[in-house]
């Protein structure tokens, strides 16, 4: 799950992805252009959730120096682990957390086995996947707490579009015949 040299960093098990803003940066506010996705991590997966709250006390000890050279309260910080039940109305988060992750460069997005996804609309809001992420420290503008840091993105199996999209096929399923302009 979490790699030996970097305490920060962990490897999810299979995910959901959801506001999957992967394949172009998009700058929120004016800020700088990211790539981000919404990870909604089923409550059941405590493998993924005591690595990801692991490698969150290990940014807070790592991120001593932005803190003031203390170690803060947990309470007291910003935490990126948040729970579906209670911060989310939409029927994708139920008996979930989620971590929204983001990177100023892209993702590499890959299959199962490891090969390159060049297609677009292979890896989509909805789809499942394992996800590599580092924790981090960050203290600006009077915010303190840490942060998640996209790395890659496999993708395990495809799942119910999430977002209302509908599909061409599905757009255009009606007749020609039953053109509504004749």
């Amino acid at each position: 799950m979490s790699t030996v040299n970097n305490t920060t960093k962990v490897v999810t098990g299979i995910v959901r992805l959801s506001y999957a803003n992967i394949w172009e940066p998009a700058s929120v506010n004016g800020g700088t252009p990211k790539y981000s996705v919404s990870l909604i991590i089923p409550k059941s997966d405590t493998k993924t959730i005591a690595a990801i709250n692991a490698a969150v006390d290990a940014a807070i000890k790592q991120g001593a120096a932005k803190f003031g050279g203390k170690i803060p309260n947990k309470a007291a910080l910003k935490l990126p682990l948040r729970d579906g039940d209670t911060e989310r109305e939409d029927e994708a988060y139920k008996d979930s957390y989620f971590v929204n992750a983001n990177s100023t460069t892209a993702p590499q997005i890959v299959d199962r086995a490891v090969q390159p996804i060049l297609d677009r609309s292979e890896v989509y809001s909805g789809c499942y996947a394992r996800v590599s992420v580092n924790f981090y420290a960050f203290n600006s503008n009077g915010n303190r707490g840490i942060a998640c840091g996209l790395g890659n993105i496999q993708k395990i199996r495809d799942g119910e579009p999430l977002g209302g999209r509908t599909s061409a096929a599905d757009d255009f399923a009606t007749d020609l015949d039953d053109d509504f302009l004749s």
